[in-house]
C-alpha cells in the first residue's frame, strides 16, 4: 500500500493520553495540535520525571498527570512512547484502567501487539506505530499495523495522528522488523551518504558549508522527486545520466564501491537485528 497523507479530520478535539511524553511524544503533541487533530487542554502527558512533564505543561498548555494510570482515564487515544523494556511495567499499571472503548497506540520499537494484548485485561483495541527520527520537522515515515482487536476504524484514527508529523503506510504486522531496518534505521545509512557526498565536494574544492547544503538538499530533493513522479528510480537515475557526461563515470565509481550491495546489506542487518532485539526481550511471546 502506498504511502499517504492524513484521512479527513475528526470533528471533535481528541482527548488524547501520551506516555512518555520525551522528544518524539512532545514533536507527535506540537504536530496533532497543529494539524487540529486537538487542543492542548485535551492533551495528558506522563514523562519518566516529573520536571520534564511540567516543563511541557508550562510550554505547550497540557495537563501533567501524576502518574500513566491517571493520565489515560479519560483519554479517547493512549499513546505509549517509551523504550521497550518499559513496556510491559507500564502496561501493568495502565491495563487495569484501559476499557475496549479506547484506542492504544504503541510506538515502543520491537513491541509486538500480541505482548501488548497480553497485559491487557479487557479486549482493547491496540496498533503497533513505527515512526522514525524525520518526525522532528515533519517528514516522518510511520507504517501502523492493527493487533487482534483493532478495526479499520482504529487504523484510520492512527493515520489521522501520525500524518500530522509526515506520511503514513498500513502494514500487516509481519513487516514491522523490515520497516523498522529500512525507515526507521534508514536515516542513520542516509545521513552517512549525506556526509560522504560532502566530504566529495570539499575534496573537490567546495567549502564544508557549500558542500553540506548541496549534498543535504540533494538527497531530499531526490526523495520529493520519487515521490512527487511516482517514477522508478532507475527511470530518473537514467534521466541524469546522459552519454559520457559526468554522471555514468559517478556511477562507475558507486558500483566499483559497492554502495547498492551495503545498502541492501543495511537494510537486511537491521532487520535481523530488530527481530533478534524482540526474542532476547520477550522470549517466545515476541
Amino acid at each position: 500500500m502506498a504511502a499517504r497523507r492524513s484521512p479527513a479530520r475528526p470533528r471533535r478535539r481528541l482527548r488524547l493520553a501520551v506516555i512518555g511524553a520525551g522528544q518524539l511524544g512532545e514533536t507527535l503533541i506540537r504536530g496533532m495540535i497543529e494539524a487540529g487533530l486537538t487542543d492542548a487542554r485535551s492533551v495528558t502527558v506522563t514523562t519518566a520525571h516529573r520536571a520534564r512533564a511540567r516543563d511541557l505543561a508550562r510550554r505547550l498548555g497540557v495537563r501533567a498527570a501524576a502518574s500513566n494510570a491517571e493520565a489515560v482515564r479519560g483519554a479517547q487515544v493512549v499513546l505509549v512512547v517509551v523504550k521497550p523494556q518499559q513496556v510491559v511495567p507500564v502496561l501493568r499499571e495502565i491495563g487495569p484502567v484501559l476499557e475496549p472503548r479506547q484506542l492504544l497506540i504503541s510506538a515502543a520499537s520491537s513491541v509486538s501487539t500480541a505482548v501488548i494484548e497480553k497485559h491487557l485485561a479487557r479486549r482493547v483495541p491496540v496498533v503497533r506505530a513505527m515512526p522514525n527520527t524525520p518526525a522532528l520537522v515533519r517528514q516522518g515515515m510511520t507504517a501502523l499495523a492493527g493487533g487482534r482487536w483493532a478495526k479499520a476504524s482504529h487504523l484510520s484514527r492512527a493515520e489521522q495522528l501520525f500524518a500530522a508529523v509526515g506520511r503514513t503506510v498500513v502494514l500487516d504486522e509481519k513487516h514491522v522488523d523490515a520497516v523498522t531496518g529500512l525507515s526507521a534505521s534508514g536515516p542513520a545509512f542516509l545521513y552517512i551518504v549525506i556526509e560522504s557526498l560532502a566530504d566529495g565536494g570539499v575534496k573537490v574544492g567546495l567549502p564544508r558549508d557549500v558542500a553540506l547544503a548541496l549534498a543535504a538538499q540533494t538527497v531530499l530533493g531526490a526523495g520529493a522527486m520519487v515521490i512527487g513522479t511516482g517514477q522508478h528510480p532507475a527511470l530518473l537515475k537514467d534521466a541524469v545520466t546522459t552519454p559520457s557526461g559526468t554522471t555514468i563515470d559517478g556511477i562507475l565509481a558507486l558500483e566499483a564501491g559497492g554502495l547498492r550491495v551495503a545498502l541492501l546489506k543495511a537494510v537486511v542487518r537491521a532487520t535481523q537485528r530488530a527481530t533478534e532485539r524482540a526474542t532476547e526481550l520477550f522470549g517466545e511471546d515476541a
